[in-house]
């Protein structure tokens, strides 16, 4: 069906989306090589592109031999020069909602990857805080550390809560198997203990972030070597490495389960909430 009709062109709806589809790839290009040099190598292959045009026209047969010689290996430079850019703007295409609905992952080997960093940072006598993003934006918190937007791995987890490591300190931030930042800054609840067990700094960054944002924070203790969660501002601690990577597979595929009056009444310091936590790891040690 024909849109409307320009000269002698009809344009449809589809050649609107075609439009608009390269338009978009060639934005998100000009975005990734934005302030590189990649960008004038591009501007000089426009360049060429134009030249060829104008010597073809003006009927210049030397040039244009010359530079259609040139337009016909621009794809073959393209691929070598512009790597890293493109690189990036597939890992965007790769990110995006859209595809990621066709692409399944397996999340029990997704939660043993990350329990399993956990666990060899403990045998180091380290300790750490990762949250992992399920729904809640949280990008006022990421923007206080520093940006990593890497794979998660767990080399790369190990090496980041390394203690000689400049970024140890603070949170890592995990979303969609990526890394966002690490060394980021988080809101500390106003719980400072349950029972009569005290929260160190992790623990109630873990669950003051978990009282503002659908997170799951999984949290190691450096000096008990204990793990813990928070979620929906809940805090379960003296988990197993089994415990943990179950907890965590649950909480990455099941549905949104953060309440606003749970988020409140742990703000306030309400003693359900705390008993919850005593009650969970009497569960759990049952």
């Amino acid at each position: 069906m024909d849109l409307f009709r320009i000269g002698i062109l009809n344009v449809s709806w589809v050649d609107v989306i075609d439009v608009l589809l390269v338009a978009f790839l060639f934005y998100r290009l000009y975005v990734a090589m934005r302030g590189t040099i990649a960008a004038q190598i591009f501007l000089g292959l426009l360049l060429v592109i134009a030249g060829s045009l104008v010597a073809r026209a003006a009927d210049m047969k030397a040039l244009s031999w010359l530079l259609k010689t040139l337009t016909d290996i621009w794809v073959i430079a393209l691929i070598v020069l512009f790597q890293p850019e493109l690189r990036r703007l597939l890992l965007f295409l790769g990110r995006n909602p859209v595809v990621k609905f066709f692409i399944r992952f397996d999340v029990k080997e997704y939660a043993a990857l990350i329990v399993g960093a956990l666990e060899e940072l403990k045998q180091r006598g380290e300790g750490a805080l990762i949250i992992i993003i399920r729904t809640t934006d949280i990008k006022l918190f990421v923007d206080t550390g520093l940006p990593i937007r890497a794979l998660v791995s767990k080399e790369l987890l190990v090496s980041i809560f390394n203690r000689k490591s400049p970024l140890h300190d603070g949170a890592v931030v995990i979303k969609d198997r990526y890394i966002e930042a690490a060394r980021c800054t988080l809101p500390l609840t106003s719980v400072e203990k349950i029972g009569n067990k005290m929260l160190g700094t992790r623990h109630r960054a873990a669950l003051g972030i978990s009282e503002q944002a659908d997170v799951v924070s999984l949290v190691l203790s450096e000096e008990t070597g204990e793990f813990a969660i928070a979620q929906g501002g809940r805090l379960t601690t003296g988990l197993t490495a089994e415990q943990m990577q179950e907890l965590l597979s649950q909480a990455i595929t099941s549905a949104t389960t953060t309440a606003k009056s749970s988020r409140s009444s742990v703000g306030a310091g309400d003693t359900s909430t705390r008993d919850y936590a005593i009650e969970a790891r009497e569960a759990f040690d049952r």
